[in-house]
C-alpha cells in the first residue's frame, strides 16, 4: 500500500512541474494567432469594471446580440459631397469585408460634416450625446475637423480622419488628444506643390487663392512659404467665399504683376469660377492654373467646363496602392458605390480608417458575460502606439501628434476630363 502512495506522490509532484514548465514557456496550441487580440484579453488582463472606473471616458457598452456602432461625419451633401462620399463608400466596402469586430455585428451611422466649422460642431455635439458610437470615422474637410476634433475629444471619443489634412490639425499646441488621421499632412502637400511648380516647371512666380478655411488658408501658406524659400516670388494673395459665383474682382487684383502659376487649393463651387474665369482675365490669360486635393473630383471638372479645367495641375495623395487596390478594392467599390471609378481621392484611407478602429475594437475589448466594454481612452492609446500597420495605403505609423499617413504626394494633369498621375514627391517624373 504504501508503494502505492509514493507512486500516487510521485506522479502528483511531475504533473505540478509539467504545469508549471508549460505556463513559464509562454507557446500552448490554445494561444492566438500573432497579431490577434481577442476582446477577452483586453484590458491587460483587469476585469471590466477595473478598466472602464479607471477610464476618466468610461467604455461603451455593447450587450450580448447588440451591434458596435461606428459613425461617420463626412460630406455627403452640397456641392463638394464627392469628396465625402468617397470616403463613405471606402468604409462601406471595408465594412462588407468585415461585418463583423470581436462578435458582434458592426452597424455604420451616416452623418454630414458640412464641410464647414457649423457643420463639424453640429456633427460632434449630436455623436456626443450618443453613449453607443464607439469611434468616429470623419471628418472630410478641416474647416469641420477643428471644432470636430475638440467636442469629441472632450468626451474621449476617437475621431480618426481620413481627409483633413490642415497642418493646424496636428501641431502640438493645436491638436486636441483624441484626434488621428490616416490622410496626409499639408506640410508634406504644400512643399510638394512648390518643388513641382518651381522645380518641374521652371516656375518662378506664383500667386495664390484660399476660402478662409484652415485647409485651404494653410495650404497655400505652406506652398507660399517653400516657393519663396526656393527662390521664386509671390506676386499676391486673394480669398474668395466657398459658395462664390464671381470671383472676378479677385482674378482681376491678382492679375495686375501677371504671375505665371495661380495655386488655388479650394473647394468645387469657388474652385469653378476661378477655372472659368482666370484666362478671360486680362493678365492672366496665360497663367498655369493649379489646384489641390479638394479638386480632385469630376464635379470638379464639370463645375469648371471641362475645357477651362483641361491641362490643370492638382496635387494629392498617392495615386496607386498596388495590386490589392487595383484587382481587389476597385471593384469592391464599384459594386458599393455604382460608380465606374473612384469620384475623389480619400477612399482607400477611409478604408484603412476603418480596419484600424476595427483592429482598436478587437484590441482593447474586454468581454464578460456576453457584453463587450470598449474603454475610450484605450481605444486612443492603441492609435497613438500604431506602428508599421500595413494598410491598403502602405504602412502607417502615427507619431505623437496623430499624424500616420503614407504621405506620398502624386501631381495629376486634366487631360481629356481625367485626372493623368504625372510625378510624385518620391519618385519624380511618373509619366509613361
Amino acid at each position: 500500500m504504501q508503494k502505492y502512495m509514493r507512486l500516487s506522490a510521485i506522479l502528483f509532484t511531475l504533473m505540478l512541474v509539467l504545469a508549471a514548465c508549460s505556463s513559464d514557456t509562454g507557446g500552448s496550441a490554445s494561444e492566438e494567432p500573432e497579431g490577434s487580440a481577442p476582446a477577452s484579453q483586453g484590458g491587460g488582463g483587469e476585469s471590466a469594471s477595473e478598466v472602464c472606473d479607471a477610464d476618466e471616458f468610461g467604455c461603451v457598452e455593447v450587450a450580448d446580440g447588440e451591434s458596435i456602432r461606428i459613425a461617420t461625419a463626412l460630406v455627403i451633401n452640397g456641392p463638394d459631397s464627392n469628396l465625402g462620399l468617397d470616403a463613405q463608400y471606402g468604409v462601406q466596402v471595408a465594412n462588407e469585408e468585415r461585418p463583423e469586430v470581436a462578435g458582434h455585428e458592426v452597424e455604420l451611422d451616416f452623418n454630414d460634416d458640412g464641410c464647414s466649422a457649423e457643420g463639424g460642431t453640429t456633427v460632434a455635439q449630436s455623436l456626443v450625446s450618443d453613449t453607443t458610437i464607439a469611434a468616429v470615422i470623419g471628418t472630410s474637410c478641416s474647416s469641420a475637423g477643428v471644432p470636430a476634433a475638440e467636442i469629441l475629444s472632450g468626451a474621449g471619443i476617437l475621431l480618426l480622419s481620413p481627409s483633413a489634412t490642415a497642418p493646424g490639425l496636428t501641431l502640438p499646441d493645436a491638436r486636441q488628444p483624441f484626434f488621428f488621421r490616416t490622410a496626409h499632412n499639408d506640410e508634406i502637400q504644400g512643399a510638394a506643390m512648390a518643388d513641382f511648380a518651381y522645380n518641374v516647371l521652371g516656375m518662378t512666380t506664383a500667386a495664390t487663392i484660399h476660402d478662409g478655411g484652415p485647409y485651404t488658408e494653410q495650404l497655400q501658406q505652406v506652398f507660399q512659404d517653400n516657393f519663396i524659400e526656393m527662390g521664386g516670388e509671390i506676386t499676391g494673395t486673394e480669398a474668395v467665399d466657398p459658395e462664390a459665383t464671381d470671383v472676378s474682382g479677385q482674378l482681376t487684383s491678382l492679375a495686375a504683376e501677371t504671375p505665371e502659376f495661380l495655386f488655388f487649393p479650394i473647394f468645387t463651387q469657388a474652385g469653378g469660377q476661378v477655372a472659368r474665369q482666370a484666362h478671360q482675365t486680362e493678365g492672366l490669360e496665360d497663367v498655369i492654373l493649379a489646384g489641390a486635393d479638394g479638386l480632385l473630383s469630376p464635379a470638379f471638372i464639370e463645375a469648371a467646363g471641362a475645357e477651362n479645367a483641361e491641362g490643370m495641375y492638382l496635387s494629392g495623395p498617392q495615386a496607386d496602392f498596388g495590386d490589392a487596390y487595383q484587382n481587389d478594392f476597385l471593384p469592391a467599390y464599384t459594386d458599393v458605390s455604382g460608380e465606374e471609378e473612384p469620384i475623389s481621392a480619400f477612399h482607400a484611407h477611409a478604408y484603412d480608417a476603418y480596419n484600424i478602429v476595427a483592429d482598436a475594437i478587437e484590441s482593447v475589448g474586454i468581454e464578460e458575460d456576453g457584453t463587450l466594454y470598449i474603454s475610450r481612452t484605450a481605444l486612443r492609446d492603441y492609435l497613438a502606439e500604431l506602428t508599421d500597420y500595413d494598410g491598403l495605403t502602405g504602412s502607417l505609423t502615427c507619431n505623437e501628434n496623430g499624424d500616420c499617413a503614407n504621405s506620398t504626394i502624386t501631381v495629376r494633369q486634366v487631360r481629356d476630363g481625367e485626372f493623368v498621375p504625372i510625378w510624385n514627391s518620391v519618385e519624380g517624373d511618373i509619366e509613361e
